[in-house]
């Protein structure tokens, strides 16, 4: 027993020491692109998303359209530089909260379903990074150290 809890836990964990840094990091680049051109693609379409908002039931969306916009670009300009990373996070975070409830609870009729929106996956990439913070890669970790 001992053998198999060094070969299945213990040698795991000791490699997973070594790679750390790259957790977040990953997290971070992949979310952090993904928002980054999302909230761009919103602020140069704003008309149209204004449209979306106001078709979801989002209130004042003539302010929350550029808000929300705004959020996501530098949101996901700040999460590919590591910077306020628990801030973009949460407040990333909340905004999936209100795309989940807005456009796309309608067609929640399951647990399962609920569980494979892509929002949902960014909800928990979101919430570990506001948790755990950018890691030691990072513009935040700089100015820890400073």
């Amino acid at each position: 027993m001992n053998a198999l809890t060094e070969w299945l836990i213990d040698r795991p964990e000791r490699i997973s020491r070594h790679l750390r840094a790259l957790a977040p990091l990953f997290a971070r680049l992949v979310v952090g692109w993904v928002f980054l051109w999302s909230g761009w693609g919103k602020l140069n379409n704003l008309p149209a998303i204004t449209e979306n908002f106001v078709s979801w039931g989002i209130p004042f969306p003539q302010v929350l359209t550029p808000f929300v916009s705004g959020v996501e670009f530098f949101g996901g300009l700040f999460l590919l530089a590591g910077f306020l990373t628990r801030v973009s996070a949460g407040a990333l975070g909340i905004t999936m909260i209100v795309a989940i409830e807005s456009a796309k609870w309608g067609d929640v009729d399951s647990l399962e379903t609920l569980l494979g929106f892509d929002e949902t996956a960014y909800l928990a990439i979101f919430f570990w990074l506001a948790i755990a913070g950018a890691g030691a890669v990072s513009v935040d970790r700089w100015l820890e150290r400073r």
